[in-house]
């Protein structure tokens, strides 16, 4: 469905209009105006009205009403096409959902098309409208603005994200040795979150870098260091990841490390308690076979002295157990 829509004159707006074909060769005869539609989540038959008045691409059209497509840049005859993934970060339920931005941009029109909760464009919109100066650069200024917007919330997330990942590594290396049964779950729940992050972020670099340098067709020629800021933006968001995906790696490491010493530890302490129990098991076994010629038998100490012989070899063992640190 159509959120908004309107004709842009020397950066100023104006009503939107009813025809769209009528109102782009008035923005097209007057050369300072352009047209901008934002779409939400259009079906076929919303899509293929817009899609007929602008002459867009069959195969950009079939990607904008499919979704599910990967940061790209495209150029046709008579418009360019680029993807981008935002993010949207759930603090209360620690997880990253991404949403789907397409937008076409032609001589003197702007269509976007967007997918899921994420990115909206009304505060882009209200940012540009407030600054005339920058919109006067056409279709342009809207795909810098927008590319900003989604690569500048790249970067808060990512700092969300470490946080954390702040938090996780506190309770991995907890002094005190606390619950950790959920931790291993927690970390590759995580990793996972990552793992969506890089889907966005980094098959966005080469569209960046291709705006960011040579001419484009339908971009302005004056907007490469524009492009260039958001491609240098872009550049701080995947190393974040690259750094949040090895840290992450690390603590799983550090985590998986720490259980095996854990459960080392507690099959030494095992097999000294079974040590300290079977010695007097065995001296009590060979006393109790009942044979009549057995050392101590006949005398009057001699239960007391296998009683204080096994408490003896007890405590000796225990004393050994301790010293090694097995206790």
């Amino acid at each position: 469905m159509i959120v908004d829509c309107a004709i842009y004159r020397d950066g100023r707006r104006a009503e939107g209009p009813e025809d769209f074909s009528t109102a782009l060769a008035e923005a097209r005869a007057s050369g300072d105006a352009f047209l901008w539609v934002g779409l939400h989540e259009p079906t076929e038959r919303e899509f293929d009205h817009v899609s007929d008045e602008f002459g867009l691409h069959p195969l950009a059209v079939e990607d904008a009403l499919k979704a599910h497509q990967r940061p790209k840049l495209e150029v046709y005859d008579d418009s360019l096409f680029m993807v981008l993934k935002p993010i949207v970060y759930d603090e209360a339920a620690d997880s990253i959902s991404s949403g789907e931005l397409m937008l076409f941009v032609g001589d003197a029109f702007v269509v976007t098309v967007r997918h899921g909760e994420g990115a909206p464009l009304a505060a882009v919109r209200k940012r540009l409208e407030a600054d005339p100066k920058v919109l006067r650069h056409g279709p342009t200024a809207v795909l810098y603005a927008v590319s900003d917007a989604v690569v500048d919330h790249y970067i808060d997330v990512a700092a969300e994200l470490h946080l954390d990942l702040e938090g996780l590594e506190a309770e991995v290396f907890e002094p005190t040795g606390g619950d950790t049964r959920h931790t291993a779950g927690r970390i590759y729940n995580f990793k996972r979150q990552v793992l969506e992050f890089r889907r966005a972020t980094m098959p966005l670099a080469a569209p960046m870098t291709r705006l960011a340098g040579a001419a484009v067709p339908f971009v302005h020629a004056e907007s490469q260091p524009f492009f260039r800021d958001v491609a240098d933006h872009l550049t701080r968001a995947n190393e974040s990841v690259e750094g949040l995906d090895r840290l992450v790696s690390d603590v799983l490491s550090a985590h998986l490390a720490q259980t095996g010493v854990r459960q080392n530890d507690d099959m030494r302490k095992i097999s000294a308690w079974a040590a300290m129990a079977a010695v007097p098991t065995m001296v009590a076994g060979v006393y109790g076979m009942n044979f009549e010629h057995m050392p101590e038998l006949k005398h009057t100490w001699g239960y007391p002295a296998v009683v204080a012989l096994m408490a003896g070899a007890v405590y000796g063992l225990y004393r050994l157990f301790k010293r090694r640190g097995w206790l």
